[in-house]
């Protein structure tokens, strides 16, 4: 039997995805369905995405069921389905070979002449969006994966008929590993998932594997400004285009600030190209941007198109997501789920002129929210109000005994809410006309701002 996924995935065969709704999924599924292989597919509950492959005669089940990948030639997971699935330990017993997500991916861009994957602890998704605005401006028609919806494009991925395949690349699992960029981004690099890494020594290392996947006629595009991935590359024995904020092959200048928006000029290896003024807030925006803009350079994008995917980018879908109003206070909604995220989230806030700034705050992963304690600890004190939802379990169990509740007794003012409908109360109560309030986390929080908002109706 044969391990090559490429065997598997061509026209007429059947690929069966167990957790087909998830977000780098439900694309892939649609992916395949149009490149002519058979696909099928499970997933724990119904959704808008297992809604929209129905709709392309793809036939999506709703539990996992070992029935399901009978027939199947091969299996397809995603990296929160474990071996003890019903549907994994099924396909294992018929000798269907199971592939992860990562694979698929890898050899579909295996198809394409630029691969431009965009890894870091923070800023994938919005910089990954950043491309894709670039390379629509140019007209380069590009594929798009990205682990968020784009309004531009009504979805999280895009089917292009270009040379160029954007996408998301996710270090969880060494999920990108699988990969083969040919322009391969580092925004940064910080501890995380530390249920799968050991340590910091750990991501370092998964994200240098990364970088040396890129062939020699590719490049690494990463963040001189950021020690731990400078650290991750020392030594790296491929071409390696850096970015900063006032250093770097890729740099700004005469950066200024208009209502929190970065205006600056990009200047690469030594001579001015474009010129950005950006419609998300913050520094953690001008990095992402210069990172965005040094890819799009190493592949031959003018820089007109460089002005117009950026000046025309505001924001993808959970970053810094506006969601409506209660009480003439403004609902926003972010992802941000590790310290590092809630710091450039809440700094950047901070400079936009509200009266008050509410963050609701849904930890994500008990895991997590032990190793990084102290640091949520220290970075939830910077709102004038911090409202705290239970930890979002995703794909683990309570076996560290991490509440949320424990989170409130260190931050001085916070109220703990062991309910999103609670949370919602509670942001009713305490919303007045100039306040600002988040919802933040990358579970299901939200839900309670959408619900506060709903209430304005």
């Amino acid at each position: 039997m044969s391990l090559h996924i490429e065997e598997y995935i061509r026209p007429g065969r059947r690929a069966h995805l167990v957790g087909i709704g998830g977000v780098s999924m439900s694309p892939l599924g649609e992916v395949l369905h149009g490149a002519g292989a058979v696909i099928t597919g499970s997933d724990a509950r119904e959704s808008a995405a297992t809604e929209h492959l129905r709709s392309l005669g793809i036939p999506v089940s709703i539990g996992h069921h070992p029935e399901g990948v009978r027939g199947a030639d091969c299996v397809i997971r995603t990296a929160a389905v474990h071996d003890g699935d019903p549907e994994i330990a099924a396909a294992r017993r018929l000798g269907i070979p199971v592939f992860e997500r990562a694979q698929a991916w890898g050899a579909i861009m295996r198809s394409y002449q630029n691969a431009l994957c965009v890894a870091g602890t923070h800023g994938k998704t919005t910089t990954t969006s950043m491309c894709t605005h670039i390379f629509l401006a140019a007209g380069r028609d590009p594929a798009v994966m990205i682990g968020g919806t784009l309004p531009i494009l009504g979805a999280g991925h895009r089917v292009g008929r270009g040379d160029t395949i954007i996408l998301e690349s996710c270090e969880y699992c060494n999920s990108f590993l699988s990969f083969f960029p040919t322009v391969a981004v580092i925004l940064n690099v910080d501890a995380d998932h530390l249920d799968f890494f050991k340590d910091l020594d750990d991501v370092k290392r998964s994200f240098r594997a990364f970088a040396q996947l890129v062939p020699d006629r590719g490049c690494v595009v990463a963040d001189r400004d950021d020690g731990n991935t400078m650290d991750a590359l020392d030594g790296l024995d491929r071409p390696l285009v850096t970015f900063g904020l006032v250093e770097g092959d890729v740099h700004s200048a005469n950066l200024t600030y208009q209502g929190g928006f970065g205006r600056f000029d990009i200047i690469s290896r030594g001579q001015r190209f474009a010129h950005a003024e950006l419609s998300v807030p913050g520094v953690h925006n001008v990095r992402n941007a210069l990172a965005a803009a040094a890819a799009a350079i190493q592949l031959g994008v003018p820089a007109r198109a460089v002005e117009e995917g950026l000046n025309a980018f505001h924001g993808a879908g959970r970053r810094f997501e506006p969601k409506g109003e209660y009480a003439g206070a403004k609902i926003y909604d972010d992802y941000a789920h590790h310290p590092q995220e809630l710091l450039a989230l809440l700094t950047t806030v901070k400079t936009l002129g509200y009266r008050r700034v509410i963050c609701a705050f849904q930890p994500h992963t008990y895991s997590r929210t032990k190793e990084l304690f102290d640091d949520f600890a220290e970075v939830l004190k910077l709102p004038d109000l911090t409202v705290l939802a239970e930890i979002f379990p995703a794909r683990e169990t309570d076996t560290l005994g991490v509440s949320s509740r424990d989170l409130a007794r260190h931050i001085p003012g916070a109220l703990y809410c062991p309910t999103l409908e609670e949370v919602t109360r509670q942001l009713a109560q305490l919303a007045q006309p100039g306040d600002l309030i988040l919802t933040v986390g990358a579970g299901d929080i939200y839900l309670a701002g959408e619900a506060l908002a709903a209430l304005e109706g």
